[in-house]
């Protein structure tokens, strides 16, 4: 299986491609620019999601859905917003198809277009603002604490799987608090839960910090996001958390009455992740083997193989294979019994290991009769015969085991490839060589910042929160400076 993928060091782009196909993640569609979600992609998704969607109740949210259409007058209510937005935006002219009057197929009805035109959700934010002025009259009805998951569409002319494509899915929180203070820690509190996530669950270490400026979600005050370093030395932004401000709710009328009475407007924060965490799982952990997948969110921590000639000595391998399951499903463990018998052990090995499955048993009849069975774990492919007492506690411990090894891993290659620069020359050399985030000192103008882009195709990450004041001169221009930002390049 191995074989089929291209290496790492060879073409990562296609390494990463080659993966999500063979891997069974995903595959083209006959949409541009969108794909199909396969199933053990999305049991992956629906590990990941089932487990943010935990989170976020536990911090007193709950989900509503919206709709997928929004009035285009809707988006042109918040300026910033619609500037950012307009050039990914697929727009709906007509209501109706019609049979060519020349016999050619069916074509758009020319007498069935709609009196406005209706956008296919990029973001939600507008069209649920229009909903909130009605659910909101006085402080009672503060806070709103709502999340949606849902798909969105995004044009986008150049697409990868996962990374990037015109249609995702994800989930966008929007909540309205009766004070800016609240606001701003609901923000933050939902980019903690972010990097809870991505650290504890998907093994990915992150960077927690705030964009710039020109980095902004469009209608943003302040953008706060978590950073993940990729194994090519490119970042990745793997969450974001806005805060809005008053600027939905004066844009929607969106007013409430405060306990002294007087009329406020709300404050606003929306937030979101998507599939394109798949996109950093892969190519955080992932080898030339195949897949590397974290046990918390693996669609299958165990897989177990069974290795028999004949139908006399199967039948005693299907019953401890049974019983095995049992005792590691009471522990809460994902486990599948391989006993497909149209394919050799050796090949049910290599997909299981180009799936990424954390841990794999082998038994035959005379591991059977040692009370044995060969354990081989996916992050270091070390193999070891455990002793079938006490086997599900070993299981239990060596996932927990391979989590851990796994995002220490993670860590020491972002630790290893987070460098200062501290004059341009350094700088360049850094992104072209070592690659990874630079910390560097930038003079605080978006026009820097461009320019940097414009020359280097490396972006301000983040500026990472408590981030230590530091005097020193831009990199770029020789201006000063107060402290030093994340570059890098970035998918």
């Amino acid at each position: 299986m191995s074989k089929e993928l291209t290496s790492r060091a060879e073409d990562y782009s296609q390494w990463y491609n080659d993966l999500v196909i063979k891997g069974g993640l995903a595959d083209y569609s006959a949409v541009r620019g969108c794909m199909v979600i396969k199933p053990y992609g999305f049991a992956l998704w629906e590990n990941m999601r089932d487990q943010l969607d935990k989170m976020f109740k536990e911090t007193g949210h709950v989900n509503a859905y919206f709709p997928l259409f929004i009035p285009k007058s809707f988006l042109s209510k918040e300026a910033a917003h619609v500037e950012g937005f307009a050039k990914e935006c697929a727009v709906v002219t007509h209501y109706r198809l019609m049979n060519d009057p020349n016999g050619k197929g069916i074509v758009v009805d020319p007498d069935a277009k709609l009196e406005e035109e209706l956008i296919v959700r990029p973001t939600s934010e507008t069209i649920i603002w229009h909903s909130y002025k009605d659910w909101i009259q006085s402080y009672r009805d503060l806070p709103l604490l709502i999340n949606q998951w849902a798909n969105v569409v995004r044009w986008e002319m150049r697409t990868r799987l996962f990374l990037r494509t015109a249609e995702f899915l994800w989930q966008e929180g929007h909540t309205a608090h009766a004070t800016k203070e609240e606001a701003i820690e609901e923000t933050k509190k939902m980019l903690d839960v972010y990097a809870e996530f991505v650290e504890t669950y998907m093994a990915v270490p992150v960077i927690k910090g705030v964009k710039t400026a020109s980095e902004r979600f469009a209608g943003a005050e302040d953008t706060y996001c978590i950073e993940a370093m990729m194994q090519d030395g490119k970042a990745l932004q793997a969450g974001t958390s806005h805060f809005l401000g008053q600027n939905f709710a004066k844009a929607f009328d969106v007013q409430f009455l405060t306990k002294e009475n007087k009329q406020e407007y709300v404050w606003a924060t929306s937030w979101g992740v998507s599939t394109r965490l798949i996109g950093a799982l892969i190519m955080a952990h992932s080898d030339d083997q195949g897949l590397i997948l974290p046990p918390k969110i693996a669609p299958q921590q165990v897989v177990i193989v069974p290795i028999y000639k004949g139908e006399e000595s199967k039948a005693p391998i299907d019953a401890k294979a049974n019983e095995i399951m049992a005792s590691l499903k009471v522990k809460g463990i994902r486990v599948k019994y391989d006993n497909n018998d149209n394919s050799r052990p050796g090949w049910k090995f290599a997909q299981h290991e180009l799936q990424g499955v954390p841990v794999r048993i082998a038994m035959g009849l005379r591991d059977l009769e040692n009370k044995v069975v060969e354990v081989a774990r996916r992050d270091t492919k070390e193999k070891n015969s455990m002793s079938l007492d006490g086997l599900a506690d070993n299981i239990s411990n060596l996932l927990e085991e391979i989590q851990q090894n796994i995002y220490n891993k993670a860590l020491a290659f972002r630790t290893e490839h987070i460098t200062t620069a501290d004059n341009w020359d350094d700088f360049v050399k850094l992104l072209d060589g070592k690659g990874g985030f630079i910390s560097a000192h930038w003079d605080g103008t978006a026009e820097t910042e461009e320019k940097i882009k414009e020359q280097t195709k490396a972006t301000i990450r983040c500026i990472p929160l408590n981030n230590k004041q530091e005097a020193g001169v831009c990199i770029l221009t020789g201006k000063p400076s107060t402290q030093r930002v994340l570059f890098a390049r970035a998918y």
